[in-house]
């Protein structure tokens, strides 16, 4: 257990933030699928990037991608292009988490899959296959982005391409784009018919790319800054044209006093002494769920009133995100709460509630993380206006390995307590 604690008064300094793992990863997988391949740099650090390039180096017969979301999905499809016979599992937790969307959509294209355990979920025993039975896939656009991905970044490699069409409302459009745009970037054309995402069957052509710092962990600074009394913080590695949705954060934490300024290299935080905290912050994030787990902490600290739309894709992330964070901010005495069905009138939607203000007056709150790395950074800038004690903290590792130390770098104290 970790307690993170600030001696008050402004918070000024500079982090160079580490790489975006979802456009390293990305980039991996694209990497793979170009003839020749093609150098990396500012690869990111995270556990689950680090774990995707072993994984897509090695020639074992099993392959562990561990807790790493992402790293299963996009190896999945991968997997199904390479020679030989693999097996693919994962953390209890990653056993946990569906697959069977994008396995059945692979299976349509011809894959060779099957489940090594219990039917849907992993692990998966997959083989090579020419993925030439059909070139055309439906898919649910509110399902993980992470499988539209997966299916996208092989489609210009097979025989006719792909046409994927997203049925219903699309969720987690960013990333998507994300996806789309890297792959232009290695010169793999595509077009929008309406929800249909076309791609020719085509080459990736090599060339050197330069891997982003990471928006989501930006929002623990700009947290940071909304918490302060007064901020001045420069952040390095982030570009103004971002390919990453969790770059709203700029514009959402406007709401809370702290502004941003674009520079060569990064950009530049501050908020002015004297700034109150708004009284009500409403958001839908089905664009930017990330990000949700910051702004609901900062949102406790500051006694902000929330109201939050877009919340679908956290149930089955790491953890259940949304029960994690009612758990933990309760231990504040703030509460998260659903809204009746009544409250969203015809449109559907379903709406959560924040109330409270974070009262610290029992002490350091010990802090569940949950397997979830996002649990302990978004909980941490609480830190700021009291001590708090973070649980398993090693757990960041899997995005941010030096989060901690960044941290100490802008004067928090993180001192690990024995015996607990």
């Amino acid at each position: 257990m970790l307690e993170l604690s600030h001696p008050g008064g402004p918070l000024r300094g500079r982090i160079a933030l580490t790489g975006s793992k979802s456009i390293a990863n990305r980039a991996l997988i694209i990497r793979a699928l170009t003839p020749g391949g093609f150098p990396i740099h500012r690869m990111a650090r995270a556990d689950d990037t680090v774990r995707l390039e072993t994984l897509l180096a090695s020639s074992d017969e099993v392959l562990d991608a561990g807790p790493a979301g992402t790293t299963f999905r996009f190896l999945t499809g991968f997997l199904s292009r390479r020679p030989g016979y693999q097996l693919l599992t994962g953390s209890q937790r990653m056993k946990e988490r569906p697959i069977g969307i994008l396995v059945d959509a692979l299976r349509q294209l011809g894959a060779d899959i099957t489940y090594a355990e219990k039917e849907g979920y992993p692990p998966l025993r997959i083989g090579y296959a020419a993925l030439d039975a059909t070139a055309e896939l439906r898919i649910a656009a509110n399902t993980s982005s992470q499988y539209i991905s997966s299916l996208l970044m092989l489609a210009p490699t097979l025989p006719q391409g792909l046409r994927i069409t997203l049925e219903g409302e699309i969720v987690s459009l960013p990333y998507i784009n994300m996806t789309l745009a890297q792959m232009a970037y290695f010169g793999v054309e595509h077009r929008w018919e309406e929800q249909t995402i076309v791609v020719p069957p085509q080459a990736y052509q090599a060339k050197p790319f330069t891997v982003e710092a990471d928006w989501s962990a930006a929002s623990y600074y700009y947290s940071l800054a909304a918490l302060a009394p007064e901020a001045d913080l420069h952040i390095e590695g982030l570009f103004v044209n971002s390919l990453q949705g969790d770059a709203v954060v700029a514009k959402l934490y406007e709401r809370f006093g702290v502004t941003t300024d674009y520079r060569e290299g990064g950009i530049h935080l501050r908020k002015a002494p004297g700034q109150a905290a708004p009284p009500f912050f409403e958001h839908d994030f089905v664009e930017c769920p990330d990000i949700a787990q910051t702004l609901m902490a900062t949102c406790a600290g500051l006694g902000t009133q929330g109201l939050y739309t877009g919340l679908q894709t956290l149930f089955i992330k790491e953890t259940d995100r949304v029960a994690a964070m009612k758990a933990e901010l309760g231990k504040l005495g703030v509460s998260l709460y659903k809204l009746p069905a009544r409250m969203a009138g015809k449109s559907g939607t379903t709406y959560f509630g924040q109330d409270g203000k974070a009262d610290f007056s029992a002490g350091a709150p010990a802090f569940a993380t949950y397997h979830d790395h996002r649990m302990a950074m978004a909980m941490a800038p609480l830190a700021l206006l009291h001590p708090v004690r973070i649980e398993d903290p090693e757990v960041v590792g899997k995005s941010y390995p030096d989060f901690y130390a960044d941290f100490q770098t802008l004067g928090f104290r993180a001192e690990e307590i024995m015996g607990e």
